[in-house]
């Protein structure tokens, strides 16, 4: 078997591989989990424009900003920051 050969069987075994890998089932990310320590704590949830939405809470500032993503510029945007004192009660 010369290296040629060698090169088409590996290249015919991964293309068969990606083929059959396309039809199985992904595991959606979903909404509702959330990650905390001592000093930050982030939560997911569904925006009311669409979409998800990141909650960053900072514990000692007691600050909150909010990230999701912009479809049109394709990267994470930070929609606001404020107290979460501020937030809660609008």
């Amino acid at each position: 078997m010369d290296r040629k050969t060698f090169a088409i069987g590996v290249l015919t075994v991964t293309a068969v591989l990606l083929f059959i890998a396309q039809f199985m089932p992904v595991r959606p990310a979903l909404a509702g989990d959330s990650v905390g320590d001592r000093d930050y704590q982030m939560t997911s949830a569904r925006s009311v424009k669409g979409g998800e939405a990141l909650y960053v809470f900072q514990r000692r500032s007691g600050m909150a900003a909010v990230f999701s993503w912009d479809a049109v510029d394709r990267r994470v945007k930070l929609r606001a920051v404020r107290s979460v004192n501020d937030a809660i009660l609008q």
